[in-house]
């Protein structure tokens, strides 16, 4: 009894359908299904097999890329909300910093006549902020433009690149 098309696609074998048993043959099994598009896999040329590695490959970078801005826009989503609130924390201190000198000059106006307090006040400031200045220059200073030790292994890289034996 010989299978039908449609018996050989819904999975049926010649035993199945005649009850017999032993190995099938061959030429009974249903046909193996294969993507769209596809070869089987021994009839492919190697430059398919080539192409097709490129593709995926291509594919895959091009995921990454995607996956690593997703992530990059994410991060400074969170970076500019925090830079935010930093900026208000410090127009905060700056309104602490001016009440409270206020505060100060009040208190030794109680003391003092009121202009000399302000006067004793600002003249605080002004050398809290000379020390602020000169310290920050000095540390200016030291900071340099180039990375030095970047550069040093750079052309120690070079060098051995063209005589790596030595």
């Amino acid at each position: 009894m010989a299978l039908s098309y449609a018996d050989q696609r819904a999975g049926q074998t010649r035993a199945e359908a005649t009850g017999a048993t032993g190995p099938v043959p061959s030429a009974a099994r249903p046909p193996t299904a294969q993507p769209p598009g596809t070869e089987p896999p021994e009839d492919r040329s190697l430059g398919d097999l080539i192409g097709e590695i490129t593709d995926d490959l291509g594919q895959l970078v091009r995921d990454e890329i995607e996956l690593a801005k997703a992530e990059i826009k994410q991060e400074a989503t969170k970076a500019g909300k925090a830079s935010g609130m930093l900026a208000g924390a410090g127009y905060a201190g700056h309104l602490v910093l001016l009440l409270g000198s206020l505060t100060v000059v009040f208190a030794l106006g109680n003391v003092m006549n009121l202009a000399w307090a302000a006067l004793v006040v600002t003249g605080l400031w002004a050398v809290g902020g000379a020390v602020l200045f000169l310290v920050g220059r000095k540390r200016l200073r030291e900071v340099r433009p180039a990375p030095r030790q970047t550069i040093e292994t750079l052309k120690e890289d070079a060098a051995w690149a063209r005589h790596p034996t030595s």
